[in-house]
């Protein structure tokens, strides 16, 4: 008896391509607004799609570099105004 691995979609493939364009996205917007909300959004999002093995790497990379970058981009305007929120 020989066992066989079930077939596969490519549905999981394209769940987590498009996790890793919207973590890009999101990491992007983040940078200009709501950086507290879409910066762990878009690294969440990215770490799955890393995770599931996207075909598109460089834009899940490129989603929690610019996640990061906005906790970063947070922090760096709460010190700037000693608050918590920020505004332009």
């Amino acid at each position: 008896m020989q066992l066989t691995a079930p077939a596969t979609s490519d549905t999981g493939k394209r769940d987590t391509d498009g996790m890793a364009v919207a973590s890009f996205v999101l990491g992007l917007l983040g940078l200009l607004v709501l950086n507290v909300f879409l910066g762990p959004v878009a690294i969440t999002l990215a770490t799955i799609a890393l995770w599931r093995g996207t075909t598109r790497p460089g834009r899940a990379y490129l989603g929690l570099g610019l996640g990061v970058a906005d906790l970063l981009v947070l922090v760096a305007f709460m010190q700037a105004d000693n608050t918590v929120s920020w505004s332009l």
